[in-house]
């Protein structure tokens, strides 16, 4: 469990003025001193991120997060983060203080609200207030003293249940007990040393989940591989990077696709993707595109998101395009001045920020559309690695 990558985990942002007790709500909460505490307003300044097992529900990730009252031209940084830490979240905890409230929190309240964001208010220190109450719906604690939180992590814990959307599988629905996948997994200079990367793990895990069987080849064996089988594979997977070479060697009567295709299937949402990959036959010269990655590994040789994706699409199109690249948390506020945004499959993220991000593009009229239906399309092949799905018209 504490092993569980970042992006399947729900992640809980706790939110509030300086100095309310948002740190110690987190360490009563956890049992931990996973958080700085001081009676310093403003200790917090950017948001810390902490992955925690919370009882009974699981796995989560909390952040911590600056004041939303800090002052000066760093504390308006710190506010803008925090904000948009809370925007992507996939709950919020609103901390007041006993015996305080502003319209700073109403407001808060009715953003949360109006934005759909699954949340609940907590008034910390009731030590020093027992009798006071919020006016509005809260649960009622004192970090300091422990009154109170078990009860909450308890109601915490079914809140998650009841708002956090249940996790999809990768592949199951698309296999029966007892079926054979071929994982095709190219070993080159970017992967990594002694393991695979996180889809083809989550992949693996899926299959078996679901009691399949699992063949894990490389795309140079494919070919002799699937000759020498003694039986027919349900389904081929693999790279983004290699599908022109796969989709060659594996019969027209076995199904196919990519990693990065059942990335933003799980993560975000497919057919507004292959909607959106149609927007490369209409870019210009002089256009800007934007690559967006969710991981931050350093580039080696030939990367995807640096070098390959925008060397496809320009022979694709045989136009002079600008590609600007963003990894890990960063992404743009503004979007406007682009024509296609063409992001990864999200393994590092929840579907709660691929939404954001999704919904932030769609608002601009900018077409989103991922690493692996761009690359399959400007191949060729796209409607091949979406039969699984119901090809581009059981998709459009």
């Amino acid at each position: 469990m504490q092993q569980q990558p970042s992006g399947l985990r729900p992640h809980i942002v706790i939110v509030g003025r300086r100095n309310v007790g948002k740190s110690s709500l987190i360490n009563a909460l956890t049992n931990q001193p996973l958080a700085l505490v001081s009676q310093i307003p403003g200790t917090t300044t950017d948001p810390v991120h902490k992955a925690f097992e919370l009882l009974p529900f699981g796995p989560v990730v909390f952040i911590d997060t600056g004041g939303l009252d800090d002052l000066g031209e760093l504390g308006a940084l710190r506010v803008q983060r925090a904000r948009q830490e809370m925007t992507t979240a996939d709950f919020v905890l609103l901390v007041a203080e006993a015996g305080s409230w502003s319209d700073r929190e109403d407001d808060l309240a009715a953003e949360l609200t109006r934005r759909e964001i699954s949340h609940r208010v907590v008034v910390n220190k009731i030590d020093l207030q027992p009798t006071w109450r919020a006016p509005v719906e809260a649960d009622y604690v004192s970090a300091q003293t422990g009154e109170g939180v078990h009860q909450f992590k308890i109601a915490l814990s079914d809140r998650l249940q009841q708002a956090v959307r249940p996790k999809s599988t990768v592949v199951g629905d698309l296999i029966n007990g007892g079926d054979l996948v071929v994982l095709v997994v190219p070993i080159d200079l970017e992967a990594p040393a002694g393991r695979l990367i996180l889809p083809q793990v989550m992949t693996i895990r899926d299959i078996l989940d679901h009691d399949g069987a699992v063949l894990v080849v490389k795309e140079r064996e494919l070919f002799s591989t699937l000759q020498s089988l003694g039986r027919q594979p349900k389904l081929v997977i693999c790279d983004s990077q290699v599908v022109l070479k796969v989709a060659g060697d594996v019969p027209a009567d076995i199904r196919m696709t990519t990693f990065s295709i059942l990335q933003a299937r799980q993560k975000g949402d497919l057919a507004t993707f292959v909607r959106g990959v149609q927007a490369i036959d209409n870019l210009q010269d002089g256009d800007r595109v934007l690559i967006a990655e969710t991981c931050s590994h350093h580039p080696i040789g030939d990367d995807i998101g640096r070098v390959k994706i925008p060397r496809w699409i320009r022979q694709y199109t045989g136009r002079e395009i600008t590609f600007d690249n963003v990894q890990g948390r960063h992404y743009p506020e503004n979007l406007a001045g682009y024509r296609l945004v063409v992001h990864c499959g999200g393994c590092m993220v929840t579907p709660r920020v691929m939404g954001v991000r999704m919904a932030e593009s769609l608002a601009v009229q900018v077409p989103i559309t991922n690493y692996g239906v761009a690359i399959a399309f400007v191949h060729g092949v796209l409607n091949r690695v979406l039969e699984p799905f119901g090809g581009i018209e059981g998709l459009a």
